[in-house]
């Protein structure tokens, strides 16, 4: 088998992270980006391209650079619709049938290009969850089921949760969960104890609780 033809389709320089598609002597077509084809590929059939015979195992390398970008399509669709973090975006690649070892590929890429980034990720997302009345251990139990590595969890909450943002959060904590800790202390308990031992216990820090109870707790 052999290449009959070879067109450049985004640009008109050949370049490594071109889109190109072939056409095969058995009337197969094959658009790919070069960049998920072997380095000895490109230099062989592309760089000095001319009409001569393919093995079979430099066609079954065009077809996974075929499937690659077709993996890298669909990702960028997702990616265009909503921030994506790696096992997340891994997952949803997979479930739509792309093989494990395009998605890989991809991937590489996508992170390499700045457009896969599970620090940012992690950043946007909690950004996006302040509103709601959660904790801080929430949050992080939160971003950690979605594959984000725990350490870089715990350094995008540091950088998203400074003290004013924690200290609002504490409060709407409280409010939420107020009632319920009066109703768990009794009458002769100590409610601003027992919600101390809530907060900590929940991820808030030694500064928001000790700032907390200053203002006269509950």
């Amino acid at each position: 088998m052999r290449i009959n033809e070879l067109k450049i389709q985004t640009g008109k320089e050949f370049k490594v992270d071109a889109v190109c598609r072939i056409n095969l002597s058995d009337g197969s077509l094959f658009s790919f980006r070069n960049c998920y084809l072997p380095p000895e590929i490109i230099e062989t059939h592309l760089l000095n391209f001319s009409e001569h015979e393919i093995t079979a195992s430099e066609e079954a390398a065009f077809r996974h650079a075929s499937a690659c970008l077709r993996a890298e399509k669909t990702a960028l669709r997702l990616i265009a619709r909503a921030e994506q973090c790696c096992s997340g975006l891994k997952r949803k690649l997979e479930k739509r049938g792309h093989e494990a070892s395009c998605v890989n590929a991809v991937m590489e890429r996508l992170c390499d290009l700045s457009l896969l980034d599970d620090s940012r990720f992690a950043r946007l997302w909690l950004e996006s969850r302040l509103r709601f009345t959660r904790s801080p251990r929430q949050l992080l139990s939160s971003l950690c089921s979605r594959g984000i590595d725990r350490d870089d969890a715990q350094t995008a909450l540091k950088n998203v949760l400074d003290d004013e943002a924690e200290y609002s959060l504490l409060l709407r904590f409280v409010k939420k969960h107020e009632k319920k800790v009066k109703r768990k202390t009794g009458d002769d308990g100590d409610v601003s104890r027992t919600m101390k031992y809530l907060l900590k216990s929940e991820g808030f820090s030694h500064t928001a609780i000790s700032r907390f109870l200053e203002d006269g707790g509950i």
